[in-house]
């Protein structure tokens, strides 16, 4: 097992983290998300969709709180108030006293950056109702402005293999103050799994998205959202077995992104 790889002290957060975190609402079930803390997952992103797992986590917090760092948020982040009381509501529907990371989601879409919500967030964090703040974000450039200069704890960015962009417009600008990075989109929705028209040379798993967004200093967490226990379990199963990209996987998998985005119509952000 490559322990240095799979887990980070991430000052952000105040703790040491396993590296990959667990979104629980792409189809696995209660039983699978308690294998899953079962397995050493300490960091789980969850939202009100996800009900088939909400009695069993609010189990494992009951269980052993500090154990289990939370992500979750409202669907929509426009007013200050409005934060404040999807706050409130999600502590009561856990049956929690706090939350490690409220977060709001898709900044600039559907949730907005203003003096309201920045104060709604920070009063938040300072009433213990919250430990950490952080948004999810797309829009690269304004992440990196972000990293720069803001309250926020962490940001949750897309990065993978065929959209790296965050390596010139984010992580050159973390050093300041040191936020919290959370890799999302990994398996670019899938589309990396699959073998470009023309393409010859090795097609890359899904461990294999996560052991580049892994490999990556600057990524402090990735998330996995795996349909059921079977890609869970090969998903933990290769991360521990196959460790960091080696200098040859990782010159085929930026060439093997490249040409995945160019050859996709999918998407129409910037690279």
């Amino acid at each position: 097992m490559y322990e240095d790889f799979l887990y980070r002290d991430v000052p952000a957060l105040g703790r040491r983290q396993f590296r990959l975190g667990l979104a629980t609402h792409f189809g696995v079930e209660g039983v699978d998300l308690e294998w899953a803390l079962e397995q050493g997952i300490d960091y789980v992103f969850w939202t009100p969709k996800a009900r088939q797992v909400t009695k069993s986590l609010k189990a494992a917090l009951k269980r052993d709180r500090e154990s289990l760092t939370l992500a979750c948020g409202p669907t929509t982040g426009y007013f200050g108030g409005g934060i404040r009381r999807s706050c409130e509501r999600l502590l009561k529907q856990l049956d929690t006293d706090y939350i490690d990371i409220f977060q709001i989601f898709w900044l600039g879409r559907t949730s907005a950056w203003t003096p309201s919500t920045i104060d709604a967030l920070v009063s938040l964090r300072e009433s213990g109702m919250v430990r950490a703040i952080g948004v999810s974000i797309h829009d690269r450039q304004r992440a990196g402005k972000l990293a720069l200069d803001s309250p926020l704890d962490m940001l949750m960015i897309r990065y993978n293999a065929a959209h790296p962009g965050a390596e010139v417009d984010i992580f050159p600008n973390l050093a300041r103050r040191k936020p919290a990075i959370i890799a999302y989109t990994a398996t670019r929705w899938r589309g990396l799994l699959n073998r470009p028209k023309g393409w010859e040379g090795p097609v890359m798993t899904a461990s294999d998205c996560y052991r580049f967004c892994l490999s990556n200093p600057h990524v402090d967490i990735v998330l996995t959202g795996p349909k059921n226990r079977q890609q869970l379990q090969e998903n933990l199963d290769n991360l521990r077995k196959r460790g960091p990209l080696s200098e040859e996987e990782y010159l085929w998998i930026k060439e093997f992104g490249q040409v995945v985005h160019r050859r996709s119509s999918r998407f129409t952000f910037r690279f």
